[in-house]
């Protein structure tokens, strides 16, 4: 089968498309032909060597993380999925299993490829609804999941002034309307006048840059920036205020600096505040910036990783299909 593989640690340009052996499925696993997957901040950073002091990768490693695709073969002890089932949802590679949850951990050979093996009894997998395309499901499974936890943790309502850093990518461009719709005033980052106008028309009240924030907000929402790059924002909160963070790691108390707001951590890999079924069942629509054919999946890391796209980058398994 053909994969996106990183051979060693190195930039997006070091990828390559290889030639694997197809994995198979084990006791309590599925294996699935793989429709479309998405390019995420977790596989560049993990194949750049990010994670390092923690674990280090072995090559080679093959990316991706959220998927949608059709089971092809169950192993011994799967109950919940047929041959044959359409079902999409998110799962790290093993490699990545420390960040995984502790129990029911939903891990995979990696999705951006032919095929690959998940571990069927987890809350982050499920079937797929029909009216839902395989590139949207693809698009939704990590957004989804963490925009639905975001909303829950936060407990965003009517009249909260909430400020969105890292709006324009794939958890903001879903949480947008979601938080319009509870009744918020969105203040969102972007930059240039049309990625403003997108995100006007996706929920936001206000645009500001990606340095000068507004004051006195009820709730920050850090969807894109690392530690050393938040003290301005933990500055625009009013006291009393939340600061919801999906960036791993999580702050520390050194790094908050005030005792007078709440700070929030989301990666809800357990499925504590939303799981793939909530997905499945939720109103959203996730926002695809660019779609590119498995030959061309080192061109779409790239792109992600240097363009900025407005949404996801999904990548289709029809190998010639051009890119979109």
């Amino acid at each position: 089968m053909k994969a996106l593989v990183a051979t060693g640690y190195g930039q997006p340009a070091d990828l390559v498309v290889a030639d694997l052996p197809i994995p198979r499925p084990g006791p309590g696993q599925i294996q699935v032909r793989i429709a479309a997957a998405t390019i995420n901040p977790t596989d560049i950073r993990a194949t750049a060597g990010g994670f390092r002091a923690m674990v280090e990768l072995e090559f080679p490693y093959v990316l991706g993380t959220d998927f949608a695709g059709t089971v092809t073969e169950t192993g011994p002890g799967v109950t919940a999925y047929r041959v044959g089932d359409e079902v999409f949802g998110q799962a790290l590679p093993r490699a990545l299993s420390i960040a995984a949850a502790p129990t029911r951990p939903s891990l995979s050979t990696g999705a951006l490829a032919e095929y690959a093996v998940f571990e069927a009894d987890t809350p982050m997998l499920a079937h797929r609804p029909p009216e839902l395309p395989a590139d949207q499901a693809a698009a939704l499974a990590i957004p989804g999941a963490t925009a639905l936890a975001i909303m829950h943790v936060a407990a965003i309502g009517p009249g909260d002034r909430v400020l969105v850093i890292g709006a324009t990518g794939g958890v903001g461009t879903v949480v947008l309307p979601l938080l319009a719709k509870a009744g918020a005033t969105v203040i969102a980052t972007a930059s240039g006048a049309e990625r403003g106008r997108f995100l006007g028309e996706l929920g936001a009240h206000e645009i500001t840059g990606y340095t000068d924030y507004p004051t006195d907000v009820d709730v920050v929402l850090n969807l894109t920036l690392f530690a050393d790059a938040l003290a301005p924002a933990v500055a625009a909160l009013r006291p009393g205020g939340r600061f919801v963070s999906i960036i791993f790691p999580p702050l520390s108390p050194e790094q908050i600096g005030r005792d007078d707001i709440e700070v929030h951590f989301v990666m809800d890999l357990s499925g504590t505040h939303s799981d793939m079924r909530a997905v499945a069942a939720g109103d959203l629509t996730a926002v695809i910036a660019a779609r590119h054919s498995l030959n061309d999946a080192v061109q779409a890391a790239i792109n992600y990783s240097t363009g900025h796209p407005l949404g996801k980058v999904v990548v289709t398994m029809d190998a010639d299909a051009p890119p979109a």
